[in-house]
This record gives C-alpha cells, structure tokens and sequence, in this order.
C-alpha cells in the first residue's frame, strides 16, 4: 500500500497534476499498463485513495467522491519551502501577493513557483496557523 501511494504521489508530482477523477483513474496509465494487460481494480484504487485522504495528500472535492485533489505535498510542506524561502532573502515582515508569490521573478526556480492558487492559499494558511504569516486583505 506505501508503494502505490508513493508511486501516485510521484506521478502526480512529475506531471504537475492536482486533481484526479475516480472514474477515469482505472483507465488511465498511473492504473493500467496496456503493455503488459493489468490494471488495478477500483477497489483497489479506492484503498490506496483512502491512505493518502488519511496521510493528508487527498481531499475529496464532491461528497460521492468522484473527484479528489491529490496533494504530492502537504500545504504545511509548502508553507515550509515558502518560509524558508522568505527567510533565506531576508524578507520577513515583507508583504507578498499571492501572483508574485506563485508567479514573481523572484521566485522562479523555487519548487513552489507555478504552485496552483488555491493550494498555495492552504500552504500560506498553514503558515498563519504557525504565526509565520498574516493575511492582509486589501480594503
């Protein structure tokens, strides 16, 4: 069961992918090898599926859970490579939006740099839960 999860997480990873419809997954190359005529079984994905939601790498975006995001880190992992990337150019108290944090000059070359917005949201909430970070609203 580890090694499914990490060969999921890995996957989604290398293909910057976020999000996974249940549905489709048997069918698609991370759950079926065409070559060699095996597949896992929606019971099995299903299990695998449920250890990551448990890990915290998987929410379900429906109640039927019939699509889920797949996190390959956690928001608080995020958060932490932000941090630290904050602190290393001497940048804190520095206020920051959320386009020139996903999206800046600045920050091309960092692992978060392209990071979807609302994942970036979660690991920036995790970083105020921690008091490393405030939300500024503009009024």
């Amino acid at each position: 069961l580890a090694a499914w999860c990490s060969v999921v997480l890995a996957y989604f990873r290398y293909h910057k992918l976020h999000q996974l419809d249940v549905l489709e997954a048997q069918e698609s190359q991370l759950f079926n090898n065409k070559r060699i005529q095996r597949k896992l079984s929606t019971e099995a994905i299903q299990v695998v599926l449920e250890d990551l939601r448990k890990k915290g790498n998987l929410e379900w975006i429906d109640k039927n859970k019939t699509r889920c995001l797949i996190m390959w880190r956690r928001p608080e992992e995020w958060g932490k490579l932000v941090y630290q990337w904050v602190s290393k150019n001497g940048m804190t108290n520095s206020v920051f939006t959320l386009y020139e944090l996903s999206n800046g000059d600045d920050t091309e070359g960092e692992e978060f740099h392209g990071l979807e917005e609302w994942l970036l949201i979660r690991a920036l909430q995790a970083l105020q839960s921690e008091h490393k970070a405030e939300d500024r609203k503009s009024t």
